[in-house]
Formats: structure tokens, C-alpha cells, sequence
């Protein structure tokens, strides 16, 4: 955003300047031509009187020296001609007097039709322009010859152009101190919107620690900045109200569905031999009430009280909960094996890499059929490459029917199950898992493995971190 009002304050000084600068360039361009073509029109008007005078009494030898005496300056140049073209006078730096005739030239033919001229001509030997003016030498309507006057246009378009530079110069300066100036505006009228992006951010990480300040910047951003923190205080009121909410729910709700449980058990010797499946359905599902209530808890106490990850040594891990779980797959004729590399030791949650591993081993042990296999895959940390350094790898890979891509992608929503699942999830197992890889500093994913069953893949980082390359 700074950068862009900066380019707006910019855009608008460069239009003012150009709608100034611009003109005023042309204005003093055009004066300046036509202060050469001034006077050079009055020098000539004044020689042609003097010179007609000359003409009139035959006395042209006088003539080279009022030309001389009169043109003071070395770059002027003067011709004087009688009414047959015949060059009777000129400047040491015109056309030489041995030169009779200049009859041929356009502006002595108009001036001897009595007809003044005034223009530019180009010099293809020195490559340089001449402002002349030609006037007839008359009295009324009696032409006796006519003179031409001329100057070089070098030194006027010299100011020109050094007006010109000066103008740039000076609209530079205001550019460049107009992006000082206009920078400092930026940052001030931004301030309270960066401040907002801030604590945007430590809200959507759960905890408001700073609050915008709501007295700086423009009035409009401080009536943005005084209802966000009205909005971030009623939000955050409302999440704890929600955490202690499912805390206390989920608590209270213990002690009753255990006496349910008890009370269901206590029931089995009334019950008719034919009715038992009903009983049965009712302790599982009071068991999966359970189970949820758990996973409640767990859930909020992530939520409420997040802990710092820790190392912890991965592979130890591992080998006690593929040891733990290989008696339930020996029991539903499935094999679980542990395939790669040792990986060391991971940063986590203390507790987290258990419970995510039995979470994942319970879903693919569930979803993969007898006979089948389940796969714990270890890949270690990769050596950094570039600026990249790959994470540890845990891949838990079934043999199931899979899952399709929308279906994964609301895997990890709460209370979310897949069409066809076994009875007895709660939805919650996949949801705590994410939660507990993030809150270690790590990712879930859940990708299509090639046998056609499902790859859920864990990502945790390195302990110690691998360093970087240079």
C-alpha cells in the first residue's frame, strides 16, 4: 500500500509539473525567437531608412560604413542592394561586395516588390541556422534597393535548451523531495493499517497480545482500528467461552456415561437371550460417547493451553507402537511392519507422536482387509539443498479401498467420516492428529498410494535442525 499511494503522490506531482513546466518551456522558447526576430525587424528598418537616404543621392560609398559603424556585433550579418539586386554594402562575414548580384534570392525579390521577409535559413557549410529579415530600402512607394539582416540562431537556442535543462533540474528536485515527503506521508496514513495487519495475524493465531492503536493516522483508519478491537475483544471473549464450554461439556459428561456404561453392564443377566444384540449396540455406542468425550477434551486442552515441542527420539517411538499394535493386526490377520531408515530424533509435543501414530495405525487398521498389510514407512531428513531442507518422513500405508480426493480433503474436519466406515470412529481421531503435528511444528497428509489403499504421510521437523547451505 505505501508503495502505491507514494506512486499516486508522484503521478500527481509529475502532472502538476508538466501542466507548468511544459508551457512556460514553450512560452520562453517563443519570446526568446521572437526577441532575435525583434530586433533584428528594428535594426533593419532603421538601416534601410539611412541606406535609401545614401541610395537616393548616390553616395553609396558611405554605405560600408554604416554598416560597420551601426552592426556592432561579429556574428551580425548585413547586405545592402540596389533595385536591380547588385550588392552595394556588406559585413566582413556576408556575401563579399565582388558578389554583384543577389537578384535570384527570395526574400531581396519580395522586398523590392516592397514586401518585407523574416525567416530561418540553413548553412550546409557550417551545418548552422541564421534568423534573417529583409526590408525594402523606400521611400512610400519608390523602392531605391533593399537590405537584409541576419544572426545566427545559435546562441538563442543555447538559452533554450539551458532553460530547458533548468526546468528538469528543478522538476527532479520536487520529485525527489516530493518522494521523501510523499514517503513519510505513506508510512504515517499506513501505520495504523500495518498495526491492523498485525493484529490480524496474532488473532488468527488464537491470541490478541496487541491491540491497533486506535489515536494514530487518518480519522477513517482510526474508527477501523477502534471497531477492530471492539470486534477482536467480543471474538476472543466468545472462543474462550467456547473452549471452556467444550472443556466443562466434555468433562461433565464423564462421570454419567460411565455410570450409563456400568448401569448397561448390570442389565445383561435380565436380558432375554434375543434381545442381547440390542444391549450390546448400546454399550458401543456409549463406549464410542466415550471415546468422543475424550477426544473433546483433547481437543480443547490443545487449544487452550498450547506446549512447546521437544525432541524426542522418533524411531523409539515407533518400534513401541508398531510392537503395540501388532497384537490387534495378528488378531484381524494383518501384518504391520516397519520399513526405512532411522530418523533420529524429531521435535514434538511430548505425547503427540503417540497419540498421532495410533490415530493413523487405528484407521488403517480398520480400513485394510485380512491378509493385507500395513506399512510404517521412515524416511530421514534429507541433506539441505539451496535454501530447502527436506522434514522427516512417516508414511502409514494401507491397503485399503482409499479414499477419494474430496473425501480427503475433509478428512481432518471434526466429526467427519467417510461413507462405508466400520462402526465405532467418533470423527475426531484425524482432527486431533492435525492438531497435534501442528502444534509440534509439523504437517498430516493424506495422499492415493499405488496398491490403491491410502498414504498418510507425517512431517516433522529435525532435532538437531540440519544447517543450511551458504
Amino acid at each position: 500500500m505505501i508503495h502505491r499511494i507514494l506512486l499516486s503522490y508522484l503521478t500527481l506531482t509529475l502532472l502538476v509539473l508538466l501542466t507548468l513546466e511544459i508551457p512556460f518551456g514553450i512560452l520562453y522558447a517563443r519570446s526568446q525567437t521572437s526577441a532575435l526576430t525583434t530586433t533584428l525587424e528594428r535594426d533593419a528598418v532603421v538601416l534601410a531608412e539611412l541606406a535609401d537616404e545614401y541610395i537616393e543621392n548616390a553616395d553609396t560609398r558611405a554605405l560600408p560604413h554604416l554598416l560597420r559603424s551601426y552592426i556592432r556585433g561579429n556574428n551580425i550579418q548585413a547586405v545592402v542592394v540596389d533595385r536591380h539586386g547588385t550588392v552595394l554594402a556588406a559585413t566582413p562575414t556576408d556575401v563579399p561586395v565582388t558578389a554583384q548580384h543577389l537578384a535570384g534570392a527570395p526574400d531581396i525579390i519580395a522586398a523590392l516588390h516592397n514586401h518585407p521577409s523574416n525567416g530561418v535559413r540553413h548553412h550546409s557549410r557550417s551545418g548552422e541556422d541564421d534568423r534573417y529579415t529583409t526590408v525594402p530600402a523606400a521611400s512610400g512607394p519608390t523602392v531605391r534597393g533593399a537590405i537584409r539582416i541576419s544572426a545566427p540562431t545559435r546562441g538563442t537556442t543555447e538559452r533554450i535548451h539551458t532553460a530547458w535543462a533548468l526546468l528538469a533540474g528543478a522538476g527532479l528536485a520536487v520529485l525527489a523531495a516530493m518522494t521523501v515527503i510523499g514517503l513519510a506521508l505513506a508510512r504515517w496514513t499506513t501505520l495504523p493499517v500495518r498495526e491492523l495487519e498485525h493484529a490480524t495475524a496474532q488473532l488468527a493465531d488464537g491470541t490478541l497480545t496487541k491491540p491497533p492503536a486506535a489515536d494514530i493516522g487518518p480519522l477513517e483508519l482510526r474508527r477501523l482500528a477502534t471497531t477492530f478491537n471492539h470486534t477482536a475483544t467480543r471474538l476472543q471473549h466468545l472462543l474462550r467461552a467456547q473452549h471452556r464450554f467444550a472443556a466443562d461439556a466434555s468433562h461433565q459428561l464423564k462421570t454419567p456415561l460411565t455410570a450409563l456404561r456400568l448401569r448397561l453392564e448390570n442389565l445383561e443377566p435380565d436380558i432375554r437371550p434375543d434381545a442381547r444384540h440390542h444391549l450390546d449396540h448400546a454399550i458401543a455406542e456409549t463406549d464410542r460417547l466415550v471415546r468422543m468425550v475424550h477426544g473433546l477434551l483433547a481437543l480443547a486442552r490443545l487449544e487452550e493451553d498450547p506446549t512447546a515441542p521437544t525432541p524426542v527420539d522418533a524411531d523409539a517411538i515407533l518400534n513401541d507402537r508398531v510392537e503395540t499394535w501388532s497384537a490387534f493386526s495378528a488378531d484381524h490377520d494383518v501384518t504391520l511392519s516397519l520399513t526405512g531408515e532411522p530418523v533420529g530424533r524429531v521435535q514434538a509435543v511430548p505425547g503427540a507422536l503417540e497419540q498421532i501414530l495410533d490415530n493413523l495405525l487405528a484407521n488403517a487398521l480398520r480400513a485394510t482387509p485380512p491378509g493385507s498389510t500395513v506399512t510404517v514407512h521412515r524416511i530421514p531428513a534429507r541433506a539441505p539443498y539451496h535454501r530447502t531442507v527436506a522434514p522427516v518422513e512417516l508414511h502409514i500405508i494401507d491397503q485399503g479401498p482409499g479414499m477419494t480426493a474430496l473425501d480427503r480433503e475433509r478428512a481432518f474436519d471434526r466429526f467427519w467420516r467417510a461413507p462405508n466406515t466400520p462402526p465405532g470412529g467418533t470423527g475426531l481421531g484425524l482432527t486431533i492428529a492435525r492438531q497435534l503435528a501442528q502444534a509440534s511444528g509439523g504437517t498430516i497428509e493424506l495422499h492415493p498410494h499405488s496398491t490403491g489403499g491410502l498414504d498418510a504421510v507425517i512431517h516433522l521437523r529435525p532435532d538437531p535442525p540440519l544447517h543450511r547451505a551458504r
